[in-house]
């Protein structure tokens, strides 16, 4: 993870966690979701920030529990949602969180946070805990033409769709698209990818 992102985020928590809250809420990503994952299955949403989709999922049939690199978006969570679970892992390794360990894997506008070494095994480590034959959602804000960083010193990397589907060659995917968020109005791609069951594994 970037570090003056995390810093930023670690700084201003309670303003970010407050802006996300008084954004529309993500219908496009609640449909997809409830298209795709598997109803009552074990999930994890990594980057969950301030906890908004961990109670979204809790709510409607997805068991969830909440990781965050940045302590202080992971206090805010406990603070909104004090009966729900978070706690604190780091992309691209993810300690602490087993292979194969969840039917589903929510990544929502995580990963532009990293460099663009970071990315593909970042990506290789979100399938990695999700279990055979599981899905796996993963989007990222797009970045036009070169690296920014914005006025809270966030970084956003640039990066070709490519990049990530090179990471998935044996999942089956589907959904492969570049929107708008209905949530954050900013343009995202987004990935849902079923990981290969163990009949299909060596």
């Amino acid at each position: 993870m970037d570090r003056q992102t995390l810093a930023a985020y670690d700084h201003d928590a309670a303003t970010f966690a407050k802006d996300w809250h008084a954004q529309p809420a993500p219908v496009d990503l609640q449909e997809t979701v409830a298209r795709f994952f598997i109803r009552g299955g074990t999930t994890a949403d990594i980057g969950c920030g301030c906890g908004r989709e961990v109670a979204w999922l809790n709510a409607n049939g997805f068991p969830a529990v909440g990781f965050d690199a940045s302590d202080g978006l992971l206090a805010e969570a406990r603070a909104r949602y004090p009966n729900l679970n978070f706690a604190h892992a780091e992309l691209p390794k993810l300690q602490g969180i087993a292979a194969d360990a969840y039917d589903n894997v929510l990544c929502e506008t995580v990963i532009m946070h990293l460099g663009c070494a970071q990315i593909g095994p970042a990506v290789r480590r979100l399938l990695d805990i999700v279990k055979p034959s599981g899905v796996l959602y993963l989007s990222w804000r797009v970045t036009d033409k070169c690296d920014i960083r914005d006025g809270d010193g966030r970084f956003y990397a640039a990066f070709d769709a490519a990049l990530v589907r090179t990471e998935l060659p044996d999942g089956t995917p589907f959904l492969d698209e570049e929107v708008v968020s209905a949530s954050s109005g900013k343009k995202i791609h987004r990935l849902v990818v079923k990981k290969p069951g163990l009949q299909n594994r060596d």
